[in-house]
């Protein structure tokens, strides 16, 4: 009998023993997931077992940090900018849809959460004091409301530098504090916000475009830059990864992912195939062909549209930069930055697309991927404005290829 019982001791001893080095392996499995299993095998393992989201305390914590440093001023000293009112994790192999708008053009924001499955970063201008307590409060409301909000969206924001933006009172959001949904956070937006083209604000604060784009591409590897107002191609997020993941020979390249506009932004297409169906009927056509036909021409639109259909995204064929065009493009490695001296309208992209080109980039026009502005671009549309600003930017462009001469002086390529 005590020897029955002197066994089953033992044998409980042994199970015990097992058992402990079955959760002592276990978490050395985990920490050698880092060190030498490699990120393929981390990705693996989290898509079974995923991080926690963090909390909305934690959002808002990072939001009311944000605002009580007080901002830093941009190089001119004309704007305040407040970095990171939202942040989200990027892995750094990753593409971010950058973009930018205006605090009432923030209703575009939710057709890009749904088309982008990756990362994506706004910069948000605000011209008056009260647009800039208005940002605050809609950060406030999205990241309680948006789960996608926070797992995914990086917010700046930005407002004349004679302006102070301000945490948020809970007692001040007013009826944005009885909402209960992402939905009605967007519902509630729409009710309030008077969306329009950025740069005719109708104040006299300029529109700094170029300031917005730097500041939500900043941190990036690979980033597509784009209006809020335009919609991707569904997929084209993962369709870019597995590319780009496929291969490190992309240095240098910028992949030109070709721009489209709709007449009616109701049926906006997911695919190539509805793309050209109503590209074949006049509901779709080239971006800006109405405006300024030479500025995307050279995307050669006649040749993409005839490509054989592939299920793969995949550089098509190379074109070269000409003067004035200003292609959508997702790039890596040492792209240079927007020109910020370029505000309002024009010139503002066609100047950096001017560099990218001296500094040594080739332009390659992807196969499937595309994007959609909503509505045509229309010259009437525009505000009286435009003309002088215009003038002003067209100026500054001439400058500004000068200076490209001396900061490229090796470079064959000029614009």
């Amino acid at each position: 009998m005590q020897m029955s019982y002197a066994i089953r001791c033992a044998f409980y001893q042994l199970l015990l023993a097992a058992l402990m080095l079955v959760a002592m392996l276990q978490l050395l499995y985990l920490s050698l997931l880092s060190g030498l299993h490699g990120q393929e095998e981390q990705d693996q393992y989290f898509e079974f077992f995923p991080p926690s989201p963090r909390s909305v305390d934690q959002v808002k914590a990072q939001l009311r940090t944000a605002l009580a440093s007080g901002g830093v001023l941009d190089a001119s000293g004309d704007y305040r900018v407040y970095r990171g009112l939202l942040k989200t994790t990027m892995d750094p192999s990753d593409v971010i849809l950058a973009t930018h708008a205006s605090v009432d053009n923030l209703l575009h924001l939710s057709g890009l959460l749904e088309r982008w499955e990756g990362p994506l970063s706004v910069s948000v201008f605000a011209a008056t004091k009260e647009e800039a307590q208005l940002a605050t409060v809609l950060a406030y409301a999205l990241s309680s409301h948006c789960p996608d909000m926070r797992a995914r969206v990086a917010m700046h924001l930005v407002c004349p530098s004679r302006y102070e933006a301000a945490v948020p009172d809970p007692r001040e959001p007013g009826e944005f504090a009885l909402l209960r949904s992402c939905q009605e956070v967007f519902d509630k937006l729409a009710r309030v916000a008077q969306p329009g083209i950025n740069y005719a604000l109708g104040t006299n604060v300029s529109y700094p475009n170029n300031l917005l784009r730097n500041l939500a591409r900043e941190g990036a590897n690979y980033a597509l830059v784009i209006d809020v107002d335009m919609v991707p191609s569904e997929g084209l997020w993962r369709g870019l990864r597995e590319m780009l993941d496929q291969s490190n020979q992309w240095g240098g390249t910028a992949l030109v992912v070709p721009a489209f506009e709709i007449r009616r932004a109701r049926r906006m297409p997911m695919s190539k195939t509805e793309l050209l169906q109503l590209y074949q009927v006049g509901e779709v056509r080239p971006f800006y062909y109405g405006l300024c036909t030479p500025c995307q021409a050279p995307t050669n639109y006649s040749r993409w549209v005839n490509l054989p259909e592939e299920s793969l995204l995949r550089p098509a064929y190379v074109v070269p930069w000409q003067d004035p065009w200003e292609p959508f493009y997702v790039a890596g490695g040492k792209v240079p930055t927007f020109d910020e001296r370029f505000r309002q309208y024009g010139f503002n992209r066609i100047s950096q697309a001017c560099e990218l080109h001296v500094a040594g980039f080739d332009f390659e026009v992807l196969n499937e991927g595309f994007l959609v502005h909503k509505g045509f671009k229309e010259a009437l549309k525009f505000h009286p404005q435009k003309e002088v600003e215009n003038q002003h930017n067209k100026i500054l462009y001439r400058q500004f290829k000068q200076e490209l001469k001396a900061k490229y002086p090796n470079s064959p390529r000029r614009c």
